[in-house]
């Protein structure tokens, strides 16, 4: 029976040749070639940490211009919705303007009584929340803009073209108009503002009392001396 000597220590397998100092340059070429392979994995997780950033960012701004897009196309929506309907209501209330006129000529003559009365204010309720005003006074300047002349005159207590009568009210829908008012104008009569203003210069020249003029001053016309 064989027994293990006490305080033998293993050594590696040393290859046939080989002396004992050979194995020791071997064992420290392995411990060297452990970091360099570690360097090599680090530099090849780097590099993929920047590609995964640069496709991050590059989805990162496709989706903002998507976003961006987007907005945009919602608001030239909402715009087009908000267009279509103005005009959508213009038209509609286009079609009832000679209605109104109608009722405008009635109500003229005294003749929106009755039913028809509350036929024509429901009407002109439910066409004023819809955004239906009425423009066009008489006295008020000529505006070609808003006004539409049909009748032309001259007269001498006007200082500029004023609309005198409103022969159909003007319509509109907040800015837009959607029929302007149809008018008769009077223009200052030719020449009338001239001799205005040379009859007031004329007053004012002769504005002395008219007692004080005329003979001698005012005076007393004395008669020849008295014979004694």
């Amino acid at each position: 029976m064989t027994e293990e000597t006490p305080g033998f220590d293993e050594k590696p397998d040393v290859p046939s040749g080989a002396t004992p100092e050979d194995a020791e340059p071997q064992a420290a070429s392995d411990e060297g070639a452990a970091p360099a392979g570690d360097a090599s994995e680090n530099a090849g997780l780097v590099a993929q940490l920047d590609q995964a950033r640069s496709a991050l960012n590059e989805r990162t701004a496709d989706l903002q211009r998507l976003q961006a897009e987007y907005q945009n196309y919602r608001r030239r929506v909402e715009r087009d919705r908000v267009a279509v309907k103005e005009i959508a209501v213009a038209n509609l209330l286009s079609e009832l303007l000679p209605v109104l006129d109608d009722i405008g000529r009635a109500r003229e003559h005294g003749e929106v009584v009755g039913g028809f009365k509350s036929v024509a204010e429901s009407l002109e309720s439910v066409i004023a929340k819809m955004g239906l005003q009425q423009f066009g006074k008489e006295g008020e300047p000529f505006d070609p803009t808003i006004h539409e002349a049909l009748m032309h005159s001259y007269a001498p207590d006007v200082t500029e073209t004023t609309c005198v009568a409103i022969l159909q009210p003007g319509y509109r829908i907040g800015e837009r108009t959607i029929r302007p008012a149809r008018v008769a104008v009077a223009e200052p009569q030719p020449g009338a503002q001239s001799a205005k203003q040379a009859e007031e210069g004329t007053e004012a020249k002769d504005g002395s009392d008219p007692a004080d003029t005329g003979g001698d001053g005012g005076t007393k016309e004395s008669g020849g001396p008295d014979e004694g």
